[in-house]
């Protein structure tokens, strides 16, 4: 079995890709810790890398140095970890791959992964992605859905919704999502409503759920159950704020739900979640919501260009 060192920057985001990588590929991995020595440290990174020198001075790395053998190859994802990624593949001669859009570096990695909408360069070692890689597989849904029925077991079929908060470039008004719930609600008779809000979610949309009657609510401000999984693998119709482009891509990749968009107001237009709703929408796998349901269920399955990067690498 290959095995994968996987740098992290200690953002559950950015190595839960790297983890996602391995785990859709079947390879054996070890993850460290890499951070810089200063903000200084890191904006030099990006000269010395066009300048094509490498020196481990600018950051650490925590728990490798009884560990520099036995490895096939080096992952990163963000860009804490782009420039450590360089320099271990030269001194330790192993190919790399980063995952996500490594702008400000050199793009000479073996393989770089990235959502279309990051815009990538167009090269030979790019891979691009209809979405975002997801850290898990199909066991993992079906025990979560397992531990779910024990907390709350389905009387039928149900629409659940994952109702998350403002972003970079939306944000969530009570009022307009009060309206787009009410309408979801009307097109689900006959299913159970459960929902789920985010750790981003205001207090005054925490108010509105709860003045809903939904069968199913979780708080996550005041529970920190994570009901998300379940949701993906039971339900029926699945309705997802737009905010959250790791959680749409979850939705799109696993399940048999056919996913509804429900969009935040932009304050900012076009961007990047735009335009993976966009390319999610052509490939029937969401529906942006409308006031009518979408037949929206087609799942995206990333292995192909999963295994076009391990040859990059092989």
């Amino acid at each position: 079995m290959m095995k994968a060192l996987i740098l992290t920057d200690g953002k559950p985001g950015h190595f839960n890709q790297s983890v996602a990588f391995c785990k859709n590929t079947g390879i054996d991995y070890e993850l460290v810790d890499v951070n810089y020595r200063s903000k200084t440290a890191k904006a030099l990174s990006y000269l010395l890398d066009r300048m094509g020198l490498y020196t481990k001075k600018l950051f650490q790395v925590s728990g490798l140095e009884s560990q520099t053998s036995g490895f096939d190859l080096i992952i990163s994802t963000g860009s804490t970890s782009f420039y450590p990624n360089k320099v271990l593949s030269k001194e330790l001669a192993l190919p790399n791959i980063a995952i996500l859009n490594p702008q400000g570096y050199r793009p000479d990695f073996n393989a770089i992964l990235c959502p279309a909408y990051d815009h990538p360069p167009k090269r030979n070692n790019v891979i691009e992605l209809p979405l975002n890689l997801c850290a898990a597989d199909q066991t993992f849904f079906e025990e979560k859905a397992e531990e779910f029925e024990q907390k709350h077991p389905a009387k039928g079929p149900a629409a659940g919704f994952i109702i998350g908060g403002p972003n970079a470039v939306s944000e969530i008004n009570a009022a307009e999502l009060k309206e787009q719930l009410e309408k979801a609600f009307e097109l689900t008779i006959g299913c159970e409503r459960w929902v789920t809000t985010s750790r981003r979610t205001p207090k005054e949309i925490e108010a509105l759920i709860e003045s809903l009657p939904f069968d199913y609510t979780l708080i996550n401000s005041r529970d920190s159950y994570n009901p998300v999984p379940a949701f993906i693998q039971l339900c029926d119709h699945l309705f997802v704020t737009s905010d959250s482009a790791s959680m749409v891509s979850e939705a799109a990749s696993f399940g048999s739900a056919r996913v509804e968009i429900l969009m935040n107001r932009q304050l900012k237009t076009p961007n990047k979640f735009q335009e993976l709703f966009q390319g999610l929408e052509k490939r029937d796998a969401v529906h942006i919501f409308d006031g009518t349901l979408g037949r929206a269920d087609q799942k995206v399955d990333l292995t192909p260009q999963l295994q076009l990067a391990l040859k990059r690498v092989s």
